[in-house]
C-alpha cells in the first residue's frame, strides 16, 4: 500500500514539472501556431511548415508534397523530426517570432514567419 501511495504522489507531482516545460517549449515557438513557416532555399523555392502546439507539426515540399513531424525545444532552437517521408535524425534551427523578417539558417536556407496558413 506504501508503494502504491509512493508512486501516486511521484507521479502527482512530477506532473506539474512537465506541464511547466511543455509551456516552456511551446513558448519559443508561439508565434508560429496558426501561422506559416517559410523554409526558403536559395533558388527561391520554399517548403510550408505548421506547428502545432501539440509536438507534431506538418507542411508541404517544395513540389507540394504532404510531409509531417514531430518538433522539440533543445535550448534557444526548434528541431524538427521528419515522419513523413520517413527522414533519420533532426535539424535544429533558432526559428523566426517576427512575421516577414527572414532569418539565416544552414546552407543558405532562409527563414520566414508568414501570418494565416499559407498554401501556395
Amino acid at each position: 500500500m506504501t508503494r502504491t501511495f509512493l508512486l501516486l504522489a511521484a507521479t502527482l507531482m512530477a506532473a506539474p514539472l512537465s506541464a511547466q516545460a511543455a509551456t516552456d517549449a511551446s513558448s519559443k515557438v508561439k508565434a508560429a501556431f496558426g501561422n506559416t513557416v517559410l523554409t526558403i532555399d536559395p533558388d527561391g523555392r520554399s517548403r510550408k511548415i505548421w506547428l502545432q502546439p501539440d509536438g507534431t507539426w506538418t507542411g508541404l515540399s517544395r513540389r507540394g508534397l504532404d510531409l509531417a513531424g514531430k518538433w522539440t525545444v533543445k535550448g534557444d532552437k526548434v528541431c524538427l523530426s521528419q515522419s513523413k517521408p520517413r527522414l533519420p535524425g533532426s535539424m535544429c534551427e533558432n526559428f523566426p517570432s517576427e512575421f516577414g523578417v527572414p532569418m539565416k539558417a544552414a546552407k543558405g536556407v532562409q527563414l520566414k514567419l508568414v501570418k494565416g496558413r499559407v498554401t501556395k
